[in-house]
């Protein structure tokens, strides 16, 4: 089956620009609102969507999407609740959707269970930050018979045997993580990232979309100038919460002119 995901970034690339994934978490700052959020996000130019069930837990996220996610759970969101944001999102917007989880709620859900209904809801696929591919065989399996994108991070400190399994187990794209850390704004990116994506090229990537610390259009630029697209959260997450749907929306078109600038 065709990667929606890798059709988005190729896309793109055929316009001259590097892509962007915007995340938010689901159910914040409730079901619906989060669901027009999404859309508002697709409608002002990001390329692929990156929706986050919220998780008691979050050890990957900075202080803003911990909020965000606690004020879901807070409000009632269970991950079921994940099909029918993902299923009215596709309904409005052919922006690809894909929801990124940690593996646990995944796992408790059940694995083929929650591959079923994440495609029958039209969602794209999995980015799952706290599991490696030499774990993930059910999660292979599952994704390769529902024909949904499964995307794995790799870091810095990623040996090369191990971007190798990375790159080879991944589809729609290597996500690769920025900077050693938690989620959130930081002044400069770190010049690893571009040393790791040059490696997964290397290593065969077709795909490669930097995350963690990249907030303005500036960064955006810069990022798309060595990979296929820019990943934001927290300057979304933010923008939701200061200023609703209107704010998101100015935020996005902000941050997708970066991507344009970057090949002028």
């Amino acid at each position: 089956m065709t990667s929606r995901v890798s059709a988005a970034l190729d896309a793109a690339r055929a316009e001259g620009r590097g892509a962007l994934i915007g995340y938010l978490p689901i159910g914040y700052p409730d079901l619906q609102t989060s669901i027009d959020a999404a859309v508002t996000l697709a409608e002002n130019g990001v390329d692929i969507l990156e929706l986050g069930p919220p998780y008691s837990d979050p050890v990957m996220d900075g202080l803003v999407i911990q909020e965000a996610t606690q004020a879901a759970l807070a409000a009632g969101f269970r991950l079921r609740d994940t099909f029918e944001a993902v299923r009215e999102i596709t309904r409005r917007t052919s922006v690809p959707v894909l929801v990124m989880t940690y593996w646990n709620p995944i796992y408790q859900f059940g694995i083929d269970r929650f591959a079923d209904g994440l495609a029958e809801a039209g969602g794209a696929g999995l980015i799952t930050p706290d599991i490696t591919p030499d774990a993930a065989g059910e999660w292979i399996r599952a994704s390769e018979r529902t024909g949904l994108d499964r995307v794995f991070l790799a870091a810095p400190t990623s040996t090369d045997e191990r971007l190798k399994m990375i790159v080879e187990a991944s589809t729609g794209f290597v996500y690769t993580v920025s900077t050693m850390g938690i989620t959130g704004e930081r002044t400069d990116l770190d010049a690893a990232a571009r040393k790791l994506v040059s490696r997964l090229r290397e290593h065969g990537a077709a795909h490669a979309c930097v995350g963690i610390g990249i907030s303005n259009a500036d960064h955006v630029a810069g990022v798309v100038e060595y990979s296929d697209g820019a990943i934001v959260g927290t300057a979304l997450v933010r923008a939701l919460r200061d200023g609703g749907l209107d704010s998101l929306g100015e935020t996005a078109r902000a941050l997708a002119a970066g991507t344009a600038r970057a090949s002028n």
